[in-house]
């Protein structure tokens, strides 16, 4: 099957380690296509997403200068076994490219003429969405067997931005789901989604955030080895409470919020480690 990412910058982890994981299982891209690193939308989501702190110490340790004798510093520490190869340790999209054998582009718009016309010939059966632009529907349509996305959380209860909080705001258990991207929000056909068993045992926001990406990659190739083997069918989403599609959508979420997602995790850390 042929596979095609899609990446929101060069220098995006969970791009470098989703590519370089198919590729170590046997699927080998045609190639990647990623946003610019300085795309100013991607730098915005990122900026809501994570807080102007974990935000600037990423963006410092991706664009500044390195020393090259010195070992490339791993953002999220749970994604090395995909972004260790051979001793070294991968940079960025074009590295993984280089040492599997397949191309990488650069766009300022996923959806325009010029990446689909790339797409067309890079011919994929499938496409992953690793980060990037909002997707329309002539690039929906472009792959023969879709588009599939790695969710941080469990649809259709969690949907949106910030979904490992909003799960411990809304007592949805932590996890991910592996779906279809559509005209929607995170509406699309589930193929699999798994709760995070160790959840938990995470000490912060951040280290629940990066192991569930670090497990959404792990579980994404078991999906796309079933959907070359025909042995996972997609699942519309249902609303128990309403027979209808999910309507429920999460976005920038206020810094008390973050606050009291972080006080549950604590709590709840707390009631496992000392139960009544």
């Amino acid at each position: 099957m042929r596979i095609v990412v899609l990446s929101s910058s060069l220098y995006s982890e969970t791009a470098c380690a989703t590519a370089s994981h198919l590729a170590g299982l046997g699927c080998i891209p045609p190639g990647a296509l990623s946003l610019g690193t300085l795309d100013l939308t991607m730098l915005r989501r990122k900026l809501a997403q994570w807080g102007p702190h974990q935000f600037t110490s990423y963006a410092r340790m991706k664009l500044w200068p390195q020393n090259r004798s010195e070992a490339p510093t791993i953002h999220n520490p749970h994604l090395e076994r995909y972004l260790r190869r051979d001793g070294r340790i991968f940079r960025n999209l074009k590295e993984v490219g280089r040492f599997y054998g397949f191309p990488v582009a650069t766009c300022a718009d996923q959806n325009s003429s010029t990446s689909l016309a790339q797409l067309r010939r890079w011919s994929p059966d499938l496409i992953i969405f690793a980060g990037g632009n909002i997707l329309r529907k002539p690039l929906l349509q472009l792959p023969r067997r879709g588009v599939i996305n790695m969710h941080l959380g469990l649809l259709p209860q969690i949907r949106g931005m910030n979904s490992p909080e909003w799960s411990l705001l809304t007592r949805v258990p932590p996890g991910i789901t592996i779906h279809y991207i559509d005209a929607g929000i995170d509406t699309g056909a589930i193929l699999k989604k798994y709760e995070y068993p160790d959840a938990m045992r995470c000490q912060t926001l951040t280290e629940l955030r990066q192991r569930l990406v670090a497990f959404a990659i792990e579980k994404l190739g078991e999906v796309v080895g079933e959907l070359d083997r025909e042995a996972v069918l997609p699942t519309p989403q249902i609303d128990n409470n309403s027979g209808r599609g999910p309507d429920r959508q999460f976005f920038v979420m206020h810094d008390w919020l973050r606050g009291r997602a972080k006080e549950c995790l604590a709590n709840n850390r707390d009631d496992r480690q000392n139960p009544e």
